[in-house]
């Protein structure tokens, strides 16, 4: 169906198109405790078509998008790119140009019936008590093809794995229980990461149990270990957005310092093609711009904008790309170090958010370790919150580092200076 419709595209009123034809094969399994309790074997096909005018004798270009059923008969696929061709002839965004590079890419076979596999011997090796043990899981395992064309030349198909689970664990004592959910992306299954994970997701569940009312600490070091820190590093990554420079949202500049007076370690991240067991090793992005290892902060200064052609068009970029997978360098602290005097460590957020704009931090504190230099207490209410503008300015990272789907990061990062209210 893919064929006929570039062909009815060159046919007619637009002055450039893309097609994305997305097919995926998928085998998902659902299980009560580690009973099988349903399976399906999933086979679905995504055709994505976009259409541009030119306006104003190519001052504007107009952008329409919409998805064509891969069953669709010719004349209702044809209607649709008519009406794709009014539609953006009211959309008036200043003129772009859309990628033109050709690339070369080898692709690989993925099974999507033994990531399924992997996933679930892995989960059946979890270490469960009386008091913790798994409630449910559901995994999702898919074999991706994805195949981007464009009336600038460009045909170029890629295949990658993405996977996700869901895992329910449950933690008692005699006087209650409680419930804790995870979810976890990947590409393919690392078996040793999701049993570390899910076994300290059990441990956290017993340690909510007995908590204590956090203490208001009013501004203290907090040390972020689990993969809501993965946010903070993201911040600094989408702040180079060339979508956010454009709009004006980031005044972060090529060639100068993203934060001022920095007392601490100084942060560095760099977008990368390829990082094991990720789900965007994309070797090009859904533009079919070619992804490639860069450099966008390094010691605290700016080194390179990423992102969409149209916004790095309007921004003066050459050679970028939609950005999938980062790496945030670590310091010179071990954790045992970094893990020293006093602290909070917070583990469980109801809800950990970042504002991508200002970089303000707000979470809500459901499980925390609170340091205070002689014993650890386990405690739970209150919140964390600050701005990233400023307390990024005084961190410590960690040598050991941790991978989270397609971010890898310090293991521990521990931030000075963040505003803690109390739940006593």
């Amino acid at each position: 169906m893919t064929d006929k419709i570039i062909e009815l595209l060159r046919k007619s009123s637009a002055d450039a198109w893309s097609v994305t034809d997305k097919v995926t094969e998928a085998w998902e399994f659902y299980f009560i405790k580690h009973e099988l309790d349903q399976n399906r074997v999933r086979d679905v096909e995504h055709i994505s078509v976009t259409v541009y005018k030119k306006l104003e004798d190519g001052k504007f270009l107009g952008k329409a998008t919409e998805e064509i059923a891969p069953t669709a008969t010719e004349e209702e696929a044809a209607k649709i790119i008519s009406d794709l061709c009014v539609r953006a002839s009211f959309v008036k965004n200043p003129y772009y140009e859309l990628n033109k590079k050709q690339v070369a890419v080898t692709n690989k076979e993925y099974d999507p019936k033994q990531m399924a596999k992997d996933y679930i011997e892995a989960l059946q090796q979890i270490p469960e008590t009386s008091g913790e043990d798994i409630n449910s899981y559901e995994i999702f395992a898919e074999s991706c093809k994805r195949r981007f064309v464009n009336s600038e030349g460009i045909d170029v198909t890629i295949t990658y794995p993405n996977s996700m689970v869901e895992v329910v664990v449950n933690a008692r004592n005699k006087d209650h229980e409680i419930e804790l959910y995870r979810m976890y992306k990947a590409g393919t299954c690392d078996k040793d990461h999701l049993v570390k994970e899910i076994t300290e997701t059990l441990k956290t569940g017993k340690d909510r149990l007995e908590t204590k009312p956090t203490p208001a600490l009013n501004k203290a070091p907090v040390v972020f270990s689990t993969e809501d820190s993965a946010k903070i590093y993201a911040w600094v990554a989408i702040k180079m957005n060339a979508a956010l420079k454009y709009a004006g949202y980031s005044d972060w500049e090529i060639g100068k310092e993203i934060l001022t007076d920095v007392k601490g370690d100084k942060i560095t991240i760099k977008a990368l093609k390829e990082l094991p067991n990720s789900s965007k090793n994309f070797a090009v992005d859904s533009e079919g711009a070619e992804v490639h290892d860069m450099d966008i902060v390094v010691d605290n200064v700016a080194k390179n904008y990423w992102g969409d052609c149209q916004n790095c068009y309007y921004t003066g970029i050459k050679d970028s790309f939609i950005a999938g997978n980062f790496v945030a360098e670590g310091g010179n602290t071990t954790e045992s170090e970094i893990r020293t005097g006093c602290y909070l460590e917070p583990v469980e957020f109801s809800d950990f958010s970042v504002d991508d704009i200002t970089g303000d931090i707000a979470g809500e504190i459901r499980l925390a370790y609170y340091h205070d230099g002689d014993k650890v207490t386990a405690v739970t209410g209150g919140s964390v919150s600050g701005s990233l503008a400023e307390l990024l300015k005084d961190v410590k990272l960690s040598k050991e580092m941790k991978q989270y789907d397609s971010y890898l990061v310090p293991s521990v990062i521990r931030i000075e200076g963040v505003t803690i209210a109390g739940a006593e």
